[in-house]
């Protein structure tokens, strides 16, 4: 797979097959990874794989809190900016009606959020997630690096034949996490990765994306 491929193909998956994901290829992609771009070479990233049994026993964890109607811990950072403007709320209503109603969740369901919640935190039923964490003084840039990183892994993923995606929501339940996978206090969550095979038979969602012109000008070209 070249790169365009890997790029075209990469997209955020939300129904995995229980597939098993093999210890070596993560070690290949997240090896490869480290080469990702770094301010500095601060390559200020802590990663937490986890799978098996305690990803089973965090998924529960996560679950019941969801069903429960929990609204999360406290927010360590926004998920988004308050007060989105045109055309970013245009943007993220489109692609939010998109996404759960490809996951069967209509929009007037009053149960929506709680749906949602619990989906999410099954991991869409990965076999996989990578816990992203960042030391609490790094700064915008280190976490510019991070998401490079991740997308680094996410294309690495993807020429091995495996599919992703990237979770902010598990900052809603992030005590949870870092007590299950020891994250010291002095990181921060920064978002999980669900990784996996993607499930036959599932509907595909490929939301739109703005034509190159609304978002890249050319100066002195």
């Amino acid at each position: 797979m070249d790169v365009y491929e890997a790029v075209d193909s990469r997209r955020a998956v939300r129904a995995f097959s229980d597939e098993p994901v093999s210890r070596k290829v993560l070690e290949r992609v997240l090896a490869a990874a480290t080469r990702a771009p770094s301010s500095g070479n601060l390559q200020p990233w802590h990663v937490y794989v986890v799978t098996g049994e305690p990803l089973a026993e965090l998924k529960k964890r996560a679950t019941v809190r969801a069903l429960a109607g929990d609204p999360g811990d406290e927010r360590e950072y926004p998920m988004y900016p308050a007060g989105l403007a045109s055309p970013y709320l245009e943007r993220f209503s489109a692609a939010a009606a998109q996404r759960y109603e490809a996951l069967g969740i209509e929009r007037d369901d009053p149960a929506r959020p709680v749906k949602i919640a619990a989906l999410n935190s099954q991991a869409f039923g990965a076999p996989v997630v990578l816990f992203c964490y960042l030391d609490r003084t790094m700064g915008p840039g280190q976490w510019g690096d991070a998401g490079m990183y991740l997308q680094t892994v996410m294309l690495l993923l993807r020429a091995e034949g495996l599919h992703s995606c990237p979770q902010v929501m598990w900052t809603m339940y992030r005590e949870t996490v870092s007590r299950m996978v020891g994250a010291d206090d002095d990181l921060v969550l920064f978002c999980g990765v669900s990784v996996g095979f993607e499930k036959v038979g599932v509907p595909r969602l490929r939301t739109g994306r703005a034509d190159m012109t609304e978002t890249v000008s050319f100066v002195g070209a």
